[in-house]
C-alpha cells in the first residue's frame, strides 16, 4: 500500500497530523474525514491496546489519513505486531544513540536491509508473493525517531544519521521537563534546540517534525524547516469544548 504520508514528504510538501491517544477508532476516521496528512496513535501514553490499535488503523484506512503509531518500548517483537496490524509508519521514544536507532531500523526493515520476521497476514493483506510484499514494505514503512533528552541531544548526529531512517521527530515537552523548565514548551532553550537540531535534520536529508500547537509556532518551525507538525486531539477538543461553552454561557439569561 502507497504511502501518502511519505509521498507527500518526499515531494517537499509540509504534512499536518495529530495524537490520538484515546483509544478510540471514530476519533481516527473523525481526522481522516477532516483532512490531516496522519494520525500517530499513541500507545506510549494512554490505555491502547493492540486489538484496539489495530481498529484505528482500520480507521485510518477507511478515511484515508496515513496510520502511524509511536511504540513506547523499542523491541522487535513489540514493534512488529504493530506493522502485522498495519501501522504505515512507526515512531520510536527515547532515541538516546546509534545503537537504539538500528534497532529501530533492525525492527521495521526486512533481511537484507533489517530483521523483522516474516509475515503473511492483515498487513500482508493474505499476499502470497513474499518477495513483493517484503520489497513494498522496505520502501513503504516510515521510520520515525524521537530526540527528547540530553543524552540524544549530545548524540543527536549519529541519531539523525542513521541510514533508512526517514524522520526525526523532536519532543518539546520532554525537552522543557530534561532543561528543568517543565510545561515549558514554548521557552527559548527549548525552541533554541529545536531549531539548531532541525538544521541538521534536513542538512541530512532527512524530515523534522515537532509540535506545533498554533498558526504562529507551525509558521516559526516551519521557516526552520520542520515539515510534520503535529498537536494532539486532547488540545483541539478541550479548546473547541472551551470555547462553546463559554459562547453558550454568554448568550443565556442568568
Amino acid at each position: 500500500m502507497k504511502n501518502t504520508l511519505l509521498e507527500k514528504l518526499n515531494s517537499g510538501k509540509q504534512t499536518v497530523g495529530a495524537f490520538v491517544g484515546q483509544p478510540s477508532p471514530a476519533l481516527v476516521e473523525m481526522m481522516g474525514w477532516m483532512n490531516f496528512d496522519f494520525v500517530i496513535i499513541d500507545c506510549e501514553h494512554g490505555p491502547t491496546d493492540y486489538e484496539t490499535a489495530e481498529h484505528m488503523i482500520r480507521a485510518a484506512e477507511l478515511s484515508g489519513i496515513t496510520p502511524t503509531v509511536r511504540i513506547g518500548l523499542n523491541e522487535q517483537q513489540h514493534i512488529q505486531r504493530y506493522l502485522e496490524a498495519g501501522a504505515q509508519g512507526v515512531l520510536i521514544p527515547l532515541i538516546n544513540d546509534k545503537d537504539d536507532a538500528q534497532k529501530v531500523v533492525d525492527s521495521v526493515r526486512y533481511p537484507p536491509v533489517g530483521k523483522r520476521g516474516g509475515f503473511t497476514g492483515r498487513s500482508a493483506r493474505l499476499s502470497t508473493d513474499t518477495a513483493a510484499y517484503v520489497k513494498e514494505m522496505n520502501e513503504e514503512i516510515m521510520i520515525g525517531l524521537q530526540i527528547e533528552t540530553p543524552e540524544a541531544i549530545e548524540n543527536a548526529e549519529e541519531i539523525i544519521n542513521t541510514e533508512e531512517a526517514d524522520l526525526i521527530f523532536l519532543g518539546p515537552g520532554d525537552m522543557s521537563l530534561n532543561f528543568g523548565i517543565p510545561g515549558q514548551p514554548g521557552a527559548p532553550q527549548v525552541v533554541d534546540t529545536i531549531t539548531q537540531l532541525t538544521k541538521q535534520i534536513r542538512a541530512a536529508g532527512k524530515h523534522a517534525g515537532t509540535i506545533t500547537a498554533n498558526g504562529d509556532a507551525a509558521k516559526m518551525y516551519s521557516e526552520a524547516g520542520i515539515n510534520w507538525h503535529v498537536s494532539a486531539t486532547t488540545g483541539f477538543f478541550k479548546s473547541g469544548a472551551q470555547s462553546y461553552y463559554d459562547d453558550v454561557w454568554a448568550n443565556v439569561p442568568k
